[in-house]
């Protein structure tokens, strides 16, 4: 497993070969990137502002990983989120996961990627030509 909170992410080819290389069973690996829209409510994106409690989010963002983990079987998983300032078409979060047949990789997927952004503490700061707002 691998989880990272920090102003850059790992090369998503590294992740997925660090995943291939976790078992002689995986036979799946699915992969969420998140991306900075340029558009929110009808208004241009000119940036987001990522902060989070880093000590406090790994740790939650690695219980999470975990709990999906045994839930759905997987063999391995990682998740990578970016803090500090991100500009429109840049990758904000990774988040794969290997298991042996596909059902289980795109189920885990889904809701590591839900419950990431529900439960670890990462916050976002949204810069519009409108204004400036928390989300």
């Amino acid at each position: 497993m691998k989880v990272k909170v920090d102003r850059e992410l790992d090369p998503l080819p590294t992740l997925i070969e660090h995943l291939k290389h976790s078992s002689d069973e995986v036979g799946a690996i699915a992969v969420f990137v998140g991306v900075v829209r340029g558009v929110s409510d009808g208004g241009k994106v000119l940036k987001l502002s990522y902060e989070a409690h880093e000590a406090l989010a790994s740790r939650v963002l690695k219980d999470v990983i975990e709990d999906v983990k045994e839930k759905y079987g997987l063999i391995d998983a990682a998740a990578e989120h970016r803090i500090g300032d991100v500009s429109v078409g840049e990758d904000i979060m990774y988040v794969l996961v290997a298991s042996k047949h596909r059902d289980e990789a795109y189920n885990a997927l889904i809701e590591l990627v839900d419950r990431i952004k529900r439960e670890v503490p990462i916050w976002k700061k949204e810069y519009t030509e409108k204004g400036v707002k928390w989300l």
